[in-house]
């Protein structure tokens, strides 16, 4: 049962701006709509502006332009104390001379609450997380994802409004991240609470994130879902930031009601839904969306076929990774790998299978 009442709440960004020294703008017109209990990832390179907006959302950064709702209530000028959101930063911050139960029990400490509902609710969420029986040991005497875990279970004990974790899982080694991303997503929905993540590991935010906001140099580029980023781009940033991708200079030779006409150097001329709006860009190929066959072996009906050769290939464990070159342009393909699946060998003659539905035409 859970014993904590976290009220789903509105994070709402209107015309954001911040800029440090009146010149350099850190962040540009940011416009967001997070809604009451999602789970939301802020994704970005270093210097895209991602943690500076959570930061912001904390109150630790003041905005020039624009404003922050929270459940409706404009806070662009409430001090961090007041803004009752709780967050989680890259670094644990835990206090080394007290126990884990001390420092899950700090922030209710610091409200005076009762000293028997403290005990209740440190108790509880320690057995949220997991540490029930941890309460008498100090961080040294934890595990990197053990600390983790305590400094969600102290910013989550005060039942802040609004969850923010900067980068929260980046100490960890790859496997305990993966669990502990696994956590998150259990505590998230369990406890229902707003939560807004801060990463650079795409992984992270597409296997644990309901949305994502594309950030780059202090714009949002694209806000959907994980499969929409994947499969559905909105530019060329998104496309080579979101997984591996293909991108071929392409040119729209007509467009109707039925579609449009695409013409591109490697795979001539197709038909894609919809009406495009500009007659030259890319067309963007996920690696795993060809696929690769002894030259002459028979495809779809509808599939585009084309010839090419091995030029390399890296085994992947799960997928096997070719560089196959079309002509003169090098096409990624990347295959799923089965026991006793035979590989091509580098210099083979194959044929590359895509449906047109795989193909993204895009215009930046």
């Amino acid at each position: 049962m859970n014993p904590f009442t976290m009220r789903k709440i509105a994070v709402e960004a209107r015309n954001i701006a911040v800029s440090y020294d009146g010149k350099t703008e850190v962040l540009k017109d940011i416009n967001l709509d997070i809604q009451p209990g999602e789970f939301f990832a802020l994704l970005g390179p270093s210097g895209s502006g991602k943690s500076t907006l959570l930061r912001l959302i904390a109150g630790f950064v003041p905005q020039q332009g624009g404003t922050l709702l929270v459940g409706g209530e404009d806070i662009s000028r409430v001090p961090p104390h007041l803004r009752y959101v709780g967050m989680v930063f890259q670094s644990y911050a835990l206090w080394p001379h007290m126990t884990v139960a001390q420092n899950v029990a700090f922030g209710l400490e610091e409200r005076k609450i009762e000293r028997r509902i403290i005990d209740k609710k440190v108790a509880a969420i320690l057995e949220l997380v997991g540490l029930a029986d941890y309460g008498s040991r100090r961080p040294n005497q934890l595990s990197g994802g053990q600390q983790q875990r305590v400094a969600l279970a102290r910013t989550l004990v005060i039942e802040p409004r609004v969850l923010l974790l900067d980068e929260p899982l980046s100490n960890l080694d790859a496997k305990l991240r993966v669990q502990m991303r696994q956590e998150l997503k259990r505590l998230q929905h369990t406890l229902g609470i707003t939560t807004i993540f801060v990463t650079h590991d795409q992984e992270e935010a597409l296997t644990t994130c309901d949305r994502i906001a594309v950030m780059d140099a202090g714009v949002i580029q694209q806000v959907g879902a994980p499969e929409e980023l994947y499969s559905r781009p909105a530019n060329r940033f998104v496309a080579n930031f979101i997984g591996s991708i293909n991108l071929l200079p392409a040119t729209a030779i007509s467009s109707d009601i039925d579609g449009s006409e695409v013409e591109c150097a490697v795979f001539g001329r197709f038909k894609l839904p919809g009406l495009l709006d500009a007659t030259r860009g890319e067309i963007a190929l996920r690696p795993l969306a060809m696929h690769l066959a002894p030259t002459g072996t028979a495809a779809r009906p509808d599939d585009i076929v084309v010839a090419g050769r091995v030029e390399s290939r890296e085994f992947m464990g799960e997928f096997v990774r070719y560089i196959v070159k079309a002509g003169d342009t090098p096409l990624t393909v990347d295959q799923s790998h089965r026991t006793h699946s035979a590989l091509f060998e580098e210099g083979a003659q194959v044929r590359i299978a895509v449906s047109p539905a795989e193909f993204r035409f895009l215009t930046s």
